[in-house]
């Protein structure tokens, strides 16, 4: 580089003074690629050259300024360079990117400070995100965050449904040094969602919210006055849990409401014990024997009848349990051949409550050999009621726990089914989840009785690793005890909220091995019929075939940005407003029934109501924001607190699928006690896509009822159903359906044009590669149509086929 330049004529007074600086570089952040711009500016200088890493930049790369200072009549000289993002990344890793100015007078020359170049950041993820906690009433809170990292170092504010927590303006907030939230004492108006925000010049993250819930523990007021004397000789008094009362999940107060004392003998009224007392006593001694020996005429009977309803389990009697035995062909009967013998689904307890033993063991003792099966009853038999099966949940669960090899021991009793069952068959039902277990007849060997659960997991309790783009497109269900030996598929059905168009996506069937682990064991829509696992996709459900027990979830990567999933958007409000401030929370949760129970159960807890019928919104793979707003309110009466037009919900929080309660509250404050009506228009779209819009009208202050089972439809079957109960098919019937469709017919009515009658002709290699392609068939059908099956289809289906045989649909005189 050279530097001879011609120098610039300098008053005498001043040609042998040293430069100084005016203006030196700063230090700088690159934001994106935005180059940045460092200035030197000095006096007198004749010559300013930047160096930057030990090396001078190139003199075209300058930009100079000349002028003359008005006071001093001295040269000021200004260079600025332009800094690249490109230039930074070349030693990003080795170094720290520095730059200084070296300015030359005529006496000698002088260096800048150095400025540091540094590529601002922030990551995604947090690093450390606040967790949702139940805590009592003036409780301190602690919530944790660590933000993602960056640079420069993001700054951290809290907020309480979408509002900035101000420690200055709420002194029982404060924010520590390594940015987590202390709430000092928790109030019930505490209760809400909090959300971390880190940012800086780059970006700005949000946390996943946290809900905090304040509930109240019920405390005693005062015992009441000690009651007078009474004709007994006692006195009492009492108290109320109503300082406080409990209430948000609080414990009602422990201990006794009601004490009652014996009277000293000068208390006592005074009584003259003569001829009615003595009769009263007789009469209730009398009366006592009475009802002693009615107990024992009950035992004995009860025992008598219990000896005679014990059998073998090849005892016919428990297979044809709400059949009405058919000795005569019926005369053309209009597709209702299957009717005439269909079980009885409202009484689902029958009359078989007896012993069931292995018909393969004389000694009357299971084989527990094969799988992780709970102990057989002391006795070496063990009872099976053939319809509902209602457990003990804790007795259950204890006797679950102390099996050593259970690694996946439900937690959840309120979201787990469970049952005992034999090859029978049977069915467990979580109420209101849309999910349900088919065990068939024969699944479970003959001779062995297994004890089987099924449980909804909660999403925080067994977080599934999801990579990139990637999203949780089912609940995560469990089914055990894992490593039980089956001799066919069972049919886990569950919800799922996708749409179910798999050129659109890559959708995976994720098992949990016994080491905690995920491992993909399915492709959905490249099944093979080898595999132990087979899945047949409906519209919102997923049936899947399976040869082993076990955790599973379904877990799509979209192929294309027009992949889409189903959002539930349910609305909520206060169902009690005795202030001017009204609140209407929007939950936009995935479409599946599980996690729709979950928020009406929580917001049940809360004391929310129900304000609009659920609607469903396709959020598509775009990457854009979900973001809701209210408009056409009246302006009279009504103003929004929101400082901003809308409210976002960031696309990856709704597109992972592993966040619950995921909603935005709109505060609304009424400018009036006296207004009562509320009309407005809520908003919800995806940027650039898809929106809904919703027209709300109603009164605030009528209809306050709690959330109730009014939209929540309450699943009134039995969560557990064991035998012929469980089935829509009666078993000898089904036997003789098999039967008959099984072989193949040379005109292919059989089990071949069955599954095409049944819309199944998609899995015909599956169906064939079982023992009974017509059974696999049943079972689907069976899994499709518990609730709202006709059975009377099945029997059009059959003549359709033209088996229209009498001895397929009736049960003989014999066979009962």
């Amino acid at each position: 580089l050279s530097l001879h330049t011609a120098t610039a004529t300098l008053p005498a007074a001043f040609s042998d003074l040293l430069p100084h600086f005016l203006v030196e570089p700063e230090d700088e952040y690159i934001v994106k690629n935005k180059p940045v711009t460092l200035t030197c500016r000095s006096t007198p200088a004749t010559q300013i050259y930047f160096k930057c890493n030990g090396e001078w930049v190139h003199q075209d790369d300058h930009l100079i300024e000349r002028t003359v200072d008005p006071g001093t009549a001295l040269p000021v000289m200004q260079v600025t360079i332009d800094i690249t993002r490109q230039q930074v990344e070349k030693i990003f890793g080795l170094d720290e990117y520095w730059c200084q100015c070296v300015a030359w007078s005529t006496t000698g020359t002088q260096k800048s400070q150095k400025a540091y170049i540094r590529i601002a950041y922030l990551r995604k993820n947090f690093e450390e995100e606040p967790q949702g906690k139940e805590v009592a009433l003036d409780q301190e809170v602690l919530l944790r965050c660590h933000p993602p990292e960056g640079v420069p170092q993001a700054e951290v504010e809290w907020q309480r449904n979408e509002d900035v927590i101000d420690p200055a303006s709420d002194p029982n907030f404060f924010i520590t040094a390594d940015r987590n939230l202390v709430i000092k004492k928790a109030r019930l108006a505490d209760t809400g969602n909090y959300t971390c925000v880190a940012k800086n010049i780059v970006a700005r993250r949000k946390s996943t919210s946290a809900t905090v819930l304040v509930y109240v523990d019920g405390g005693w007021s005062e015992w009441s006055k000690w009651s007078a004397c009474s004709a007994d000789c006692s006195m009492w008094r009492s108290r109320e849990c109503t300082q406080p009362s409990p209430g948000t999940g609080g414990k009602d107060c422990q201990g006794p409401d009601l004490q009652s004392l014996n009277c000293t003998s000068e208390q006592c009224p005074q009584t003259v014990s003569g001829a009615e007392d003595v009769a009263l006593y007789v009469g209730m001694v009398a009366v006592a024997l009475c009802l002693t020996l009615l107990l024992i005429v009950v035992i004995l009977v009860y025992r008598r009848k219990k000896e005679g309803l014990d059998a073998d389990v090849a005892d016919s009697s428990i297979l044809t349990t709400g059949f009405q035995p058919m000795g005569i062909k019926p005369s053309k009967p209009e597709n209702s051949h299957l009717l005439t013998i269909q079980p009885d689904l409202t009484t689902t307890t029958t009359s078989y409550q007896g012993t069931l033993r292995s018909r393969h063991d004389a000694t009357g003792k299971f084989s527990m050999t094969n799988g992780p099966l709970l102990d057989p009853l002391p006795n070496g038999s063990h009872t099976l009621h053939n319809g509902k099966l209602n457990s003990d949940p804790a007795e259950f669960m204890s006797r679950l726990s102390t099996q050593s090899y259970f690694k996946t021991l439900p937690r959840d009793i309120a979201n787990t089914s469970y049952g005992t069952f034999n090859f029978l068959g049977g069915r467990l039902t979580i109420p209101n989840t849309g999910i349900s277990l088919l065990i068939p007849p024969e699944a479970i060997p003959r001779g062995k009785i297994y004890e089987i659960y099924l449980t909804a997991q909660r999403k925080e309790d067994l977080r599934l690793p999801l990579a990139g783009c990637q999203t949780l497109l089912s609940p995560v269900v469990s089914c055990g005890p894992p490593g039980v030996v089956l001799s066919r598929p069972v049919i886990l059905s569950m919800d799922h909220c996708f749409d179910a168009c798999l050129d659109n996506w890559a959708v995976r069937l994720k098992k949990q091995n016994y080491e905690g682990t995920w491992e993909d064991v399915l492709l959905m829509g490249e099944e093979l019929v080898s595999e132990p696992y087979y899945c047949q996709l409906e519209a919102e459900t997923c049936r899947l075939f399976s040869e082993q027990l076990g955790t599973f979830a379904l877990v799509g990567e979209s192929l294309h940005m027009v992949a889409a999933k189903r959002l539930r958007l349910v609305l909520f409000s206060d169902a009690y407003c005795s202030t001017l401030e009204y609140n209407i929370r929007v939950y936009c949760m995935d479409d599946t029934q599980d996690v729709f129970k979950e928020v009406m159960q929580m917001e049940r807890q809360l004391g929310g109501r129900l304000i609009d019928e659920p609607h469903v919104l396709l959020f598509k793979d775009s990457y854009h924001n979900l973001r809701l707003s209210i408009h056409d309110m009246p302006q009279a009466h009504w103003r929004s607190k929101l400082l901003a037009g809308y409210q976002e919900i960031p696309f990856y929080h709704i597109w992972n699928g592993s966040q619950r309660y995921l909603h935005c509250t709109f505060t609304l404050e009424r400018l009036s006690l006296s207004t009562c009506e509320l009309t407005c228009q809520l908003c919800v779209w995806q940027v650039e896509g898809e929106g809904l819009s919703f027209s709300l009208d109603f009164n605030i202050t009528k209809d306050t009822r709690a959330v109730d089972s009014e939209f929540l439809l309450m699943d009134s079957n039995a969560t557990a159903l064991a035998g012929p109960s469980a089935f829509q098919i009666p078993y000898l019937i089904r036997q003789k359906i098999c039967s008959s469709l099984d072989a193949p017919c040379p005109n292919g009515a059989d089990w071949r044009m069955l599954a095409q009658r049944l819309k199944l002709e998609r899995h015909m290699s599956f169906f064939a590669s079982k023992a009974s392609p017509t059974s696999v068939i049943l079972d689907l059908w069976e899994a499709q149509h518990f609730h709202s099956g006709n059975i009377n289809q099945l029997a059009t289906v059959m003549a359709d086929i033209g088996k229209q045989e009498a001895m397929i649909f009736l049960v003989s005189d014999g066979e009962c």
